[in-house]
């Protein structure tokens, strides 16, 4: 990270064709370091060694934004091969994830629709007909991030309307330039619409016709697959975020210390004191939770209500960790000459993708709820 990837930090921002060919220069010195895809394991062509090992991973590389893809395991490309390594038959693995984890291509997830809410899937539209031996897909969906230039979706349509609501949708991979296919364009996302990996897309799909052997799973199991790749995508997130909090937490302690204003430096005045001293508590807090939670997916227990506990939490701290240090560095803290205005961008966002806070309190409380009904109470250790 110090000696490639933060060097590289401003050029990478600019997103031209110099950029891209930045980052392939830096993915075959990652690749080159025995570090590629830590989110995988090597049987599947990764370097990983488990959820701990990746969280410990992911406190340096989550300080950037760019070390993902320069390292291998970018969002949405790391979910969608872990749902591939863990459901994917043998022919979809050879044709999808051996070269998304590879870096040969890039993928999108779609799912999200403009036209009904996101945190309630059950209201999705985008429906697939079975014709004969082949799926006939049409709908429309959006935020499908990375779709710009992507070599394939994962996309989640309705197929059987009368199920029950949890067994209507299944799971399509969809190779992006199968007929009918249309990325619309990027969405301008708080002013920003990106290129390639970092867009946010509108995708329609008409009239699409893939094989029937392009179900992921089995009919019916979209819900299941989509709890198993946005379970740990959440915590991939919060991983990454643990770097981001601690590089705004870093920057925020050393420009209190040198900025000198009414009498001395800012670093002794009481409300910066106590932005810091408060950052710290959260940081720690985050990175303990979020330890623990890994150590339990690790141990192959559940852990939904941990993961989103550990989701609402962090993306609170995270967006205020980066705005005390805002604050701290005043009117430069909003220009490009700290990475501190781009890091409040993207973290905004992180209140809603993936389940806004909203939805992970319910879950938290419902469970907790429930197991006091039952008799059980909760166990904190």
């Amino acid at each position: 990270m110090e000696e490639h990837v933060y060097p590289a930090e401003r050029a990478l921002d600019r997103e031209d064709d110099d950029a891209l060919d930045l980052v392939q220069g830096l993915q075959r010195r990652a690749r080159d370091a025995g570090l590629w895809a830590p989110h995988m394991p090597p049987e599947a062509g990764g370097t990983g060694e488990g959820f701990l090992y990746y969280a410990c991973v992911n406190e340096e590389i989550g300080r950037c934004a760019w070390a993902q893809l320069v390292f291998g395991c970018q969002a949405p490309d790391a979910g969608n091969a872990e749902i591939l390594h863990l459901f994917g038959t043998r022919e979809q693995q050879d044709r999808f994830l051996r070269p998304l984890v590879a870096g040969e291509t890039r993928s999108f997830f779609a799912m999200t629709e403009p036209d009904v809410s996101g945190s309630d899937p059950t209201l999705l539209q985008t429906k697939a007909v079975r014709d004969d031996s082949s799926w006939v897909l049409d709908g429309h969906k959006w935020f499908s991030s990375g779709a710009d230039g992507a070599g394939f979706a994962i996309v989640f349509a309705i197929t059987d309307p009368d199920a029950e609501p949890h067994r209507r949708g299944t799971m399509l991979l969809v190779p992006a330039d199968t007929p009918g296919v249309e990325v619309v364009k990027p969405i301008n996302v708080m002013g920003h619409a990106g290129r390639g990996w970092n867009t946010h897309c509108e995708v329609r799909f008409t009239g699409v016709r893939v094989p029937l052997d392009a179900t992921l799973g089995e009919p019916g199991d979209a819900f299941l697959l989509a709890q198993k790749r946005l379970g740990p995508g959440r915590i991939h997130h919060v991983m990454r975020w643990l770097g981001q909090m601690q590089r705004a937490f870093e920057l925020m302690c050393a420009y209190a210390n040198e900025r000198v204003a009414f009498g001395g430096p800012l670093g002794e005045k009481q409300t910066v004191q106590n932005w810091i001293a408060d950052s710290a508590a959260e940081i720690q807090a985050c990175r303990l939770l979020t330890m623990a939670a890994a150590q339990k997916i690790d141990e192959g227990s559940e852990a939904r209500v941990e993961v989103s506990l550990l989701k609402f939490y962090a993306a609170k701290a995270l967006n205020d960790v980066i705005d005390r240090a805002i604050q701290v560095h005043g009117a430069r803290g909003l220009t490009d000459e700290t990475p501190l205005a781009r890091m409040a961008l993207q973290a905004r966002a992180g209140r809603i993708y993936d389940g806004p806070d909203e939805v992970h309190r319910m879950v938290v409380a419902r469970r907790i709820l429930k197991s006091f009904a039952a008799g059980d109470g909760w166990s904190f250790s």
